[in-house]
């Protein structure tokens, strides 16, 4: 004897939920306004100085102020960031399939490649800046796009090297030329890793980006606006440009993750 279930259809549809988008955004977002009000308070009532911490308020004033060239500078620092991201992406996915291909390239490039993750910044950026001049976006791009060249290599080359031996023999048995394997075997596999490697690139791209105006020429993005406010004791206006930072380097983080997603749903399905 069977007992009926109110409801059932035949499936078990599980617990239902609320809407998926608003219980993961709500606990972060009242997170974020509560860091905000307590970060008032003590300002307010500790009387902490500004050039310490000035208060939200203050930050927010300013933002209001300097609005439109917040705008005209993200946009500089993000050009720049894009132009390197796509040059280093496109370079260490590159690398990374001749080192497939040739194991002595692979054995030359690698350690150059790993190396280059251990020039700072600030080693890079005058350097670029001495042999293309003060006068040119050129150094800062350069930077960029040599911190995203690492992450990407490394993720495009870990993911060349996951071939089901079944597929390897396959492309040997068809007398495959080395091309025609890395083309229909390997890429492909390696689809998921090299977008993992984008999106890890992509917040790290505007960083480099911030970090390379710090160090000379034009005096138009978000870094040299952040140095010169400081140098002027407007802190407030300071922060305001810090948080232009955090606006775009999301946004970039957001657009790996979206184009991660987008690129690997059929392949995970």
């Amino acid at each position: 004897m069977t007992r009926a279930v109110p409801g059932a259809t035949g499936v078990d549809a599980g617990p239902r939920r609320g809407p998926r988008g608003f219980g993961n955004v709500w606990p972060p977002v009242a997170f974020g306004v509560g860091v905000l009000v307590l970060w008032e308070l003590v300002v307010r009532v500790a009387r902490v100085p500004a050039f310490l911490l000035p208060a939200p308020s203050a930050i927010a004033e300013q933002i209001g102020a300097q609005f439109p060239v917040l705008l005209s500078t993200t946009a500089v620092t993000g050009g720049n960031a894009l132009a390197g991201l796509v040059a280093g992406f496109v370079l260490g996915v590159a690398l990374a399939l001749l080192a497939a291909r040739s194991r002595i390239f692979g054995e030359l490039a690698t350690p150059i490649v790993l190396a280059a993750s251990a020039v700072p910044i600030v080693a890079l950026a005058p350097v670029f800046t001495t042999m293309y001049g003060s006068a040119t976006e050129t150094p800062r791009r350069l930077v960029v796009a040599v911190v995203v060249t690492v992450p990407v290599f490394v993720a495009t080359a870990r993911g060349l090297r996951q071939v089901l031996p079944v597929h390897a023999e396959l492309m040997t048995a068809l007398a495959a030329t080395p091309w025609q394997h890395a083309r229909f075997v390997r890429l492909p596999g390696a689809v998921p890793y090299i977008m993992t490697g984008l999106r890890l690139a992509a917040p790290a791209s505007v960083i480099a980006s911030i970090v390379a105006e710090y160090f000379g020429g034009l005096q138009n993005g978000l870094g040299s606006r952040i140095t010169a406010a400081a140098a002027n004791t407007a802190y407030a206006r300071a922060w305001a440009f810090v948080a232009a930072s955090i606006a775009l380097g999301l946004l970039f983080h957001f657009a790996g993750l979206l184009i991660e997603r987008l690129v690997t749903r059929g392949r995970t399905a």
